[in-house]
């Protein structure tokens, strides 16, 4: 019986996902990003014929993540923990994560992806097509996640002033709404791994140093505001902040208006 095994990484991949609470739960959005592989290893052979695959396996490595754990609390459904094999988190025996992308274009030892959730940085340990004659069965039954999806998605609006301080921050490319729409059209309940807590009579979910204030009837959320996740003085002096400029932008502008 093998006792250890030894895997060497075949390249890595560039994404604009700097952290965990950046990256989406699965590959969505047309997000794109760059795997560039070892040289002199010979992978300008393994790429061949690889050109016109539409989809491809990523095998990779969660390099982040120091131990595993045989439950989890999995983000969507009942705040419950489940069966590490039976979900797709990262704390595995065996770190190995996988993920279907696509593949836009392969030219010497990069290639460019689409639709990842990957972190930048990830070490990638293959790269398999995606055969869909073989490997699509849309109608096989996935248990518990299936009464999870049935509970139905929400509909996300905004108010007027969380439309604003959203457009506010487009020019300085902080573009919060997609993230508040991924994670709360799925389920905005109070959940650590999506970073969404109770706050008195409303939720408040923080992405970054942004903290989104909204509430929720039946099956509508509606987002009231989005404040700084910093102090006024943090605001005013030379700290370094997580988007700096679209802080103080915010702050000048928004300063008196939040309740």
């Amino acid at each position: 019986m093998i006792s250890t095994l030894s895997i060497i990484p075949i390249g890595y991949i560039s994404t604009p996902f700097k952290s965990k609470a950046d990256a989406p739960h699965q590959p969505e959005g047309g997000v794109g990003g760059t795997i560039t592989l070892l040289e002199g290893q010979n992978f300008e052979q393994a790429l061949e014929d690889l050109a016109g695959m539409e989809k491809i396996w990523l095998l990779y490595w969660f390099d982040l993540n120091p131990n595993w754990k045989p439950k989890v609390l999995v983000p969507r459904g009942p705040r419950q923990k489940r069966g590490v094999f039976a979900t797709r988190s990262p704390h595995r025996p065996n770190p190995i994560g996988l993920s279907l992308v696509d593949l836009i274009e392969v030219r010497g030892l990069t290639l460019r992806v689409r639709n990842v959730d990957l972190l930048d940085g990830t070490p990638i340990l293959d790269i398999k097509p995606y055969l869909p004659n073989v490997e699509s069965y849309p109608d096989a039954h996935s248990g518990w996640i299936e009464a999870a999806v049935r509970q139905g998605e929400y509909s996300v609006n905004y108010s007027a002033l969380a439309t604003s301080q959203l457009e506010l921050l487009k020019p300085y490319n902080v573009d919060l709404s997609d993230r508040i729409d991924r994670v709360l059209t799925r389920d905005p309940s109070p959940h650590p791994y999506k970073r969404i807590e109770r706050e008195g009579d409303r939720f408040v979910q923080a992405i970054r140093g942004w903290r989104i204030f909204f509430r929720v009837a039946d099956s509508v959320v509606r987002v009231e505001e989005i404040r700084s996740g910093y102090t006024d003085d943090s605001m005013l002096d030379e700290t370094d902040l997580s988007d700096a400029e679209a802080q103080r932008a915010f702050f000048k502008a928004f300063h008196h208006t939040t309740s």
